[in-house]
This record gives structure tokens, sequence and C-alpha cells, in this order.
């Protein structure tokens, strides 16, 4: 079967923002991942795609109120949510989310924790929980899914990174090695999988307001506000329509891209502002 004179694999292929239909017309069902489902970012990204008419996978691992919320919200929308509970620092985690998940369309690694301190005062076991949850699941989860994803004429992956992993941070040197092996990750698998229609991209957010920097005092957030150029923390609720609108376009796939915060064009006064202070970017 053909349309406009393309096969229909390669004409959706090139024509992303169009639905995918059967040959007789009817719409295919979206489904993706979403990891850490639970937690800020993740769950404003299943709110965005529920109501955009996605089905979702949402990955979580203790926050079960948050998921239920979550849920109903997708239902909400008319969106068919099944939850997944599995914990990203054990084995077995890569068998509990495969055999839950049939058909799919994206892969969203949302799931992340953080550690804060010297090099010099975290035990191995911390540095084995974030190298697991930030760089060996996301793996894993992939190499198992991938040939899911390539079954479509256009799939998508996104890993949740981090500035850090391109900057680099004091007292989050292993947070930063992780998110950085996130970023190569991304480069290398982009240019394993561009070909077969599989766009894979990271997103490096600066700050953020979610549970995350609930650690932090009060006067530090405002501290660390105060050094954004355009002032105040971004909403978790607009970065996923900024990285995710970016993995759509055919022409993109594997950078991490670092866009400015509150609406700065690449090419602004502006973005080069906040180029000088990493804090305030986010990519997509």
């Amino acid at each position: 079967m053909k349309k406009n004179g393309l096969p229909f694999a390669k004409f959706y292929r090139n024509n992303p923002g169009l639905s995918r239909v059967f040959k007789w017309g009817r719409k295919l069902k979206k489904f993706a991942l979403i990891t850490g489902a639970s937690g800020g970012i993740g769950k404003a990204t299943a709110e965005m795609l529920a109501k955009e008419g996605w089905n979702l996978y949402l990955h979580y691992h203790q926050n079960e109120a948050a998921i239920k919320e979550l849920l109903s919200i997708c239902r909400h929308f008319g969106a068919e949510a099944i939850p997944i509970r599995a914990d990203l620092a054990t084995d077995g985690t890569v068998k509990t989310i495969a055999e839950n998940v049939f058909h799919l369309d994206a892969i969203i690694h949302a799931a992340g924790i953080s550690h804060y301190g010297l090099l010099s005062d975290i035990d191995e076991a911390a540095i084995d929980k974030l190298y697991r949850i930030h760089v060996k699941a996301p793996l894993l989860i992939i190499r198992q899914l991938l040939p899911k994803l390539r079954q479509n004429a256009v799939s998508h992956i996104v890993l949740v990174s981090s500035i850090w992993g391109q900057a680099g941070a004091a007292c989050e040197a292993v947070y930063s090695a992780m998110k950085g092996a996130q970023i190569a990750f991304v480069k290398a698998l982009a240019k394993e999988t561009a070909r077969s229609g599989v766009r894979v991209n990271a997103v490096a957010p600066g700050a953020v307001g979610t549970n995350m920097l609930s650690r932090f005092a009060p006067e530090e957030i405002s501290d660390l506000e105060a050094d954004i150029p355009l002032g105040g923390l971004p909403n978790r609720k607009k970065l996923p329509a900024r990285f995710l609108s970016c993995s759509r376009k055919k022409a993109i796939t594997s950078p991490a891209r670092r866009l400015a915060s509150m609406g700065a064009g690449i090419c602004s006064p502006a973005w080069r502002k906040l180029q000088r202070n990493p804090l305030c970017f986010f990519a997509d």
C-alpha cells in the first residue's frame, strides 16, 4: 500500500505529525512507557500525553498515591493507563516491565534520584544505586523493548538527563557522571536506530521545581532562583511539551539540546546571557 506515491512506513516516517493508520483507515493507538511516572517531570509528561490521546504504561516504585491520582487524570482524558511497579535499583526490573508492555511507540526515562555530598563521603552502595537507576536500568529496558519500537514507522526514546551531565557540579560528582553517561548513550544509540525510524534524544534540565529540591531550605531556593536571569525555576509542566515537540521533528535525533527557559530564542540576547549560567537551562 502507498500514500502519495510512498510506501506507508516511509510516508509516515517523513510526516511524523500525522496519525498512523491501518490500510483501511482506522487510527492506531499510541502507547508510551514512562519510567518514574510518579515524580514531578514524569507525572507532568504523563498528563500531557494523556491529554494528546496517548495510552500509557506508568512505571513507579513507591509513590502509590501519586500513581492513583495520575490514573484518575488519564481516565478523565480517555486514555488507557497501566501501572507497573518495579524497583529500578534491583535485578529483575526489566523482566517485570517487559512482561507488562505490549504495543509501544515511545519510551521516556524520567526516573531518577539525586545525591548531594563530596565524592570522598559517598559509599559504594549509593554509587551503585545511582548507576542502576540512571544508567543500567534504561539501557536494559531499551534493549529489551527496542524490537517493539522498530515495528513502527516512527518511534521515540527520550531520556531526562541533567545540565550537570554536560557541565558537572561540585558535591554531585557521581550524579553528574551518571547523567553524562546518559547523554553519551543517547548520542551513540541515535546513530544505531536513525534509519529504523527510532529517534533518540535527551533533555538536560537545570533546576526544576520538583521534590528533588525538597531538601533545600527556602532561602537556598531563593538564592537559586536569583541566579536565573529570567527569574524563577522552570515550570515542570512546560518541560514535556518542549522536549516532546522537539523529538517529533524528523530532523532531530541524538543531541542533548539546551533551550533557554521562558521562551528565549537560540539567537536572542537572552540566550547568550543564559548560556553563561547553566542553572537556567533545559533541553528539548
